[in-house]
């Protein structure tokens, strides 16, 4: 009998006969996953390292460990909630995966991706309960997968949400060896009269949370700008560390730092501001009737974004509609509250009011800038 038909007994034995009338192979060997670029062996490898990790995450309401066909999640065991809705939200890091690759450090990733997803899950006034994450590999390296999923279990543990599952696919052919792509997912839960926004009005205060450097956002352009600069220089004279480690530095995760907010304080809206800028992420919250106003002088963007438009020529509009420039977060308080708002969260400040506009204005106008574009401290070279 030929060694293909053995082969094919051997299935069938097993209860799956799917090629009964098979003789023999093309090559004359049987194929199998592991040449076909699929390294199982490798998967249950990654599944072994990243165990510990995703157990630190584990928090009240969490059902069962790794390798169940669910995550499992009991949200009467918090016991707090009243009247509890479920919100959910999904993101990725975009290409700045590719920065990661070229450097060949992958655990920062893990703090984008959560802070993407918990960071917007938190602008409905909601808890982070679990996440859970998917990662895409053109060859699964279990040392490359440890280090992302760690630094997720890292973030994850900062914003309070258990790291409940995930998937590693190896699509070999669709990426490169050491490339990646990452994809998000958050759940939590908020009381039903504590859902934001609600009550934003006028007179009320735009308190902005500082956000250091660029986080996942805009790096399609980032690249393009930085494209033939050596990520080993100096990022700018004075900075101390390499434009790789500036560009690659992990985001900050404002889920803390909102429920602080929410927990001591009448917080009427937040807004979590990220690629796109501050006009559509903070005219989400504004309703009818109302405008925030936000005074482009109040606060001084991270050097890194002066880098970035001076590389590519950018103008200042165009560096509003990309990034954040240096508020990751907008709290939306009573005036009286502002103060407040900003002895709780390092380095916040009030950056403008919300206030009226006339009946029925067109609701892609409800964000105003008002004053100078903030700058930067492009010419200060130790900044």
């Amino acid at each position: 009998m030929s060694e293909a038909n053995e082969h094919v007994r051997g299935d069938a034995a097993s209860g799956f006969s799917l090629a009964a009338g098979v003789t023999e192979t093309p090559r004359g060997a049987p194929s199998t996953y592991r040449e076909a670029g699929v390294d199982v062996g490798a998967g249950d490898a990654a599944v072994e390292r990243i165990r510990s990790a995703v157990a630190s995450t584990t928090r009240p309401g969490v059902l069962g460990g790794v390798g169940g066909f669910g995550g499992l999640f009991d949200l009467a065991a918090i016991g707090h909630y009243r009247e509890p809705l479920l919100v959910s939200s999904t993101d990725g890091v975009g290409t700045k995966a590719l920065l990661a690759a070229e450097l060949g450090v992958y655990d920062t990733l893990g703090y984008d991706l959560v802070a993407m997803c918990a960071d917007d899950l938190v602008c409905t006034g909601a808890e982070p309960l679990f996440f859970l994450d998917y990662v895409l590999v053109g060859r699964l390296d279990p040392a490359l997968v440890e280090q992302v999923v760690t630094g997720i279990a890292a973030a994850c543990r900062e914003v309070g949400a258990a790291l409940v599952g995930g998937e590693m696919a190896e699509h070999p052919g669709q990426l490169p060896e050491g490339e990646l792509d990452l994809a998000g997912f958050c759940v939590g839960a908020v009381e039903r009269d504590r859902l934001l926004p609600q009550r934003v009005e006028p007179g009320c205060a735009l308190v902005g949370l500082p956000s250091p450097n660029l986080r996942s956002n805009g790096f399609s352009l980032v690249r393009k700008v930085f494209a033939g600069r050596p990520l080993g220089d100096e990022a700018w004279p004075g900075a101390g560390r390499t434009l790789g480690q500036v560009l690659l530095e992990p985001s900050v995760l404002f889920a803390p730092q909102a429920r602080r907010l929410l927990e001591a304080l009448d917080v009427r809206a937040l807004a979590h501001i990220t690629g796109g800028g501050m006009v559509p992420k903070l005219g989400r919250v504004v309703p009818e009737g109302c405008v925030a106003v936000v005074e482009r002088g109040s606060w001084e963007p991270p050097r890194v974004f002066a880098e970035v438009q001076r590389a590519g020529g950018i103008s200042d509009d165009e560096m509003a509609r990309v990034f954040n420039l240096g508020i990751g977060m907008v709290a939306v308080v009573p005036a009286e509250e502002a103060g407040a708002a900003c002895r709780l969260v390092e380095g916040a400040r009030v950056i403008g009011e919300i206030g009226a506009a006339a009946p029925g204005s067109d609701p892609a106008e409800r964000v105003h800038w008002a004053g100078a574009a903030p700058q930067s401290g492009k010419r200060r070279a130790g900044a």
